[in-house]
């Protein structure tokens, strides 16, 4: 097993059911999260691959800082080149996983190859062994019976990564389910497909128990100490992660968006919803504290803003955790669906069958412009929802995801660029999120810069394209690091800070400018992946009705040209 410097890789051969650990090259001792997968993948992985095929690889990295024990730096990334997309992909976690790696030292577990049988396997990590276990009682399960039997197994204590039928049948909108601080498998990796690879390498779940094990102290000790009550204090002092979002959670944005005209409505026909006051973050809160549910919920140990929460059915019963804003948006305002309790239970569906809340919406909104079903059917969409976790025909072209869903049907408003979804901010409204998505490698990704915060008007395209170049690179480097998103209002002002507790926890010698170098090499090189994949700068535009068909209730269309998109990551 790996001592304790941190540097190793766990390769797990699926080809010939073989495991080993190892050394990696020395230019990724330096890199997690985010840096690491896309490094790996440019230099491992056939960007013409099928991204379900024996080639493609399967990256599992705690970011950079996740080996220390600083606030907020439990995020886990995981990639592989996306069935979704055909880029290079990788999303994006919180639960308990990414600390769990770390403290069996563990910087990436690599999964390749593909079993010639259709067996299912676990994977279990513990300090004492990795092994290759066969589970076929586990075919077909959803990630919640999936959980408690390996729980049952391996002991409460376990992390678990696990895919449900979704990722067994291959949807391009599965994704991966990692168990929260309660040992629910409610944190979610959903965004690209990375649930259908876990599943083509026949990998059903992983187990991670790292038995006794602790992170490693401080390289300095006295200096850490002193500069985290300079950390913390960011944190506390900034209003945002120390009032909103634990009170509220994401759901507070529900109501700035509303105000904004840019909340996805109906298909993303309008930008504002009539039912908006049902399904906002003051609603939520009011139906968490009345039915003993929990607001200030951290979706993993060590964070200190605390955005999650535990949503209680009406009875006061377990029904999900970590409703967000995109789910709440997406299933609710872009379906026509104002009800928090319904949004809540197809939150808990798409979590049992392993699909991805954003790309579910995003599809059956499509299929509800086109006559499948109305607009605001909260029953007939979770039959949606049960039909892609039964695999129905209707099921699996909905788990394919929205552009699958939008040619299948005929449907032009089909909101999508390079096949995967828009998230939850309207384009033609927020137009630094529209920059984000038609530009960033991934796909239309909401993590690199949805348009709020920025210090140009959102309805016009001056300065968007700054906007979303600063906020790309930042996302980038947060990625890598391991951070939660949410730190970049105490921590992007402070990035001298950043670097000194960094380097005082893990010896390392950042610099304020180490972290903007990090976020512009990551972007290089996912694009550098994507153009040997086939894909130039006629990928990174929005769909055209987004340039044609103007959104109330400020009658906007996203006015950004193209020749400023191409030029976004010129630096």
């Amino acid at each position: 097993m790996p001592d304790r410097d941190r540097n190793f890789f766990l390769y797990v051969n699926m080809d010939k059911c073989e495991i080993e650990i190892s050394k990696p090259p020395e230019k990724y001792s330096s890199l997690g999260g985010r840096a690491l997968i896309s490094s790996f993948i440019l230099d491992n992985v056939d960007p013409i691959c099928s991204p379900l095929g024996r080639f493609n690889k399967l990256i599992i990295a705690p970011g950079l800082l996740s080996h220390s024990s600083i606030p907020c730096t439990g995020r886990l990334s995981i990639g592989a080149k996306s069935p979704l997309t055909g880029t290079i992909k990788e999303s994006n976690v919180g639960g308990t996983a990414s600390k769990d790696i770390c403290r069996l030292g563990y910087r990436a577990i690599v999964i390749e190859g593909r079993p010639e049988s259709d067996k299912l396997y676990v994977l279990v990590i513990t300090p004492d062994n990795v092994k290759l276990v066969e589970k076929p009682e586990l075919k077909g399960k959803g990630n919640y019976e999936t959980v408690k039997i390996l729980k049952d197994e391996f002991g409460k204590r376990v992390s678990v990564l696990s895919i449900g039928p979704a990722g067994e049948m291959g949807m391009a909108a599965a994704g991966i389910a990692v168990t929260n601080i309660e040992g629910m498998p409610s944190r979610f990796a959903g965004r690209g497909g990375l649930g259908a690879v876990m599943g083509s390498k026949g990998i059903k779940a992983i187990v991670i128990d790292p038995k006794n094990l602790q992170l490693p102290k401080p390289v300095n000790s006295e200096k850490y100490k002193e500069l985290l009550k300079d950390y913390v204090s960011r944190f506390k002092e900034n209003p945002v992660t120390s009032t909103v979002l634990p009170t509220y959670g994401t759901a507070n944005i529900v109501s700035i968006t509303q105000e904004l005209g840019a909340i996805p409505t109906r298909n993303f026909s309008e930008g504002r919803f009539e039912a908006a006051d049902l399904i906002n973050g003051y609603a939520l809160k009011r139906l968490t504290d009345e039915r003993g549910g929990k607001t200030g919920h951290p979706c993993y140990p060590g964070c200190i803003i605390k955005c999650s929460n535990i949503y209680n059915d009406p009875n006061g019963g377990y029904l999900t955790s970590g409703l967000e804003y995109e789910t709440i948006v997406l299933l609710g305002s872009n379906c026509g669906i104002g009800d928090l309790d319904t949004i809540a239970k197809l939150d808990r569906l798409c979590d049992d069958y392993g699909i991805d809340t954003i790309e579910t919406g995003a599809a059956v909104g499509v299929a509800m412009e086109a006559g499948v079903l109305n607009f605001g059917d909260g029953e007939g969409t979770i039959d949606l929802v049960h039909q892609i976790g039964r695999g129905t025909t209707l099921g699996r072209i909905l788990g394919q995801g929205a552009g699958v869903t939008g040619k299948v049907f005929n449907v032009y408003r089909t909101p999508v660029v390079k096949n995967q979804s828009l998230a939850a901010y309207d384009p033609r409204a927020l137009k630094g999120g529209g920059v984000t998505y038609a530009t960033t490698p991934m796909g239309a990704d909401h993590t690199n810069g949805n348009g709020l915060g920025g210090n140009s008007d959102p309805l016009r395209p001056e300065g968007q394209i700054e906007y979303s170049r600063y906020f790309q690179i930042a996302a980038a480097y947060i990625d890598s690091l391991g951070l939660c998103w949410f730190t970049r209002g105490p921590l992007l002002g402070n990035l001298e800070l950043l670097a000194e507790i960094s380097n005082s926890y893990l010896g390392l010698n950042l610099t304020k400018d180490s972290f903007e170098m990090l976020g512009k090499q990551v972007i290089s090189t996912e694009k550098e992946f994507n153009q040997r994949a086939g894909f130039n700068s006629s990928h990174d535009r929005l769909p055209e009705f987004f340039k044609l068909e103007p959104l109330k209730p400020h009658n906007v269309v996203f006015d950004v040209p193209d020749e400023e998109l191409d030029n976004v990551h010129n630096w």
